[in-house]
C-alpha cells in the first residue's frame, strides 16, 4: 500500500545526520547543505514510484544545484526484507544512472525516523537556514511517470524557496512505497 506523508510542518528544522554514501565516503547535513537551501530525499533502489520518476528527479536535481540548492539522497529500508536495496546496489544504481548527489544508508533507520520520512520518494524541502518548506510531490505522477509536461512541484517549490526562503503554502503531498521498517525482535 502507498503510503501518503502529512503535509509540510513549516520551519521545523533539519535533523542532522553522518551516514556512509555509495562512494565510500560519510556526508552530514552540513557536507550537503546548500547556501540557497537544501533538499532531502528518502528513495530506494526497488519502489516503482521512485524508478518511474527517476529520471525527473536526477533532472530537478541538477537544475536545484544550478541554483545553490544542496541535494541528497537516503535509502533507509530493511535490507533483510528488501536485499535489492542495500549499499552494493545503491552504489550500481548511483553510478549507472550518474547520481549527481550523494546516495547515503541509512542502516539503522534512525535518520529517516528523524525526519518522520513515510514514503520513497520522500521530499524534505529546507531553506538556507534549514527549516522546513516543503513536504511535498515531484510532479502529479503516480506509480507511472505523467506525460513529459507536467508541472514540476518539487523544482519550482524549491525555486522559490531558493529565492525568497519560504515555500509554497499549498503543497500535495508525495505518495510512494512506504519505507520497509526494521521489525523488533
Amino acid at each position: 500500500m502507498a503510503a501518503t506523508p502529512p503535509v509540510c510542518d513549516f520551519g521545523q528544522s533539519a535533523p542532522d545526520f553522518s551516514l556512509p554514501g555509495t562512494d565510500g565516503k560519510t556526508y552530514t547535513l552540513g557536507d550537503i547543505s546548500g547556501p540557497n537551501g537544501t533538499l532531502v530525499m528518502f528513495i530506494c533502489n526497488h519502489c516503482p514510484y521512485v524508478l518511474a520518476v527517476l529520471d525527473r528527479i536526477l533532472r530537478d536535481a541538477r537544475d536545484l544545484q544550478k541554483l545553490g540548492i544542496g541535494v541528497v539522497a537516503i535509502s533507509a529500508n530493511d535490507v533483510t526484507t528488501h536485499p535489492q536495496d542495500g549499499p552494493a546496489q545503491m552504489a550500481e544504481l548511483a553510478t549507472e544512472m550518474h547520481f549527481p548527489f550523494p546516495y547515503l544508508y541509512d542502516e539503522t533507520q534512525q535518520v529517516a525516523r528523524a525526519y518522520d520520512a513515510v514514503c520513497t520518494p520522500d521530499f524534505f524541502g529546507y531553506n538556507a537556514d534549514g527549516k522546513l518548506q516543503y513536504r511535498g510531490r515531484l510532479d502529479a505522477s503516480r506509480r507511472e511517470a505523467g506525460p513529459a509536461d507536467l508541472k514540476r512541484d518539487l523544482y519550482d517549490a524549491m525555486k522559490k524557496i531558493a529565492e525568497t526562503g519560504q515555500g509554497p503554502r499549498d503543497q500535495t503531498p508525495s505518495m510512494g512505497c512506504s519505507i520497509k521498517w526494521k521489525t523488533s525482535a
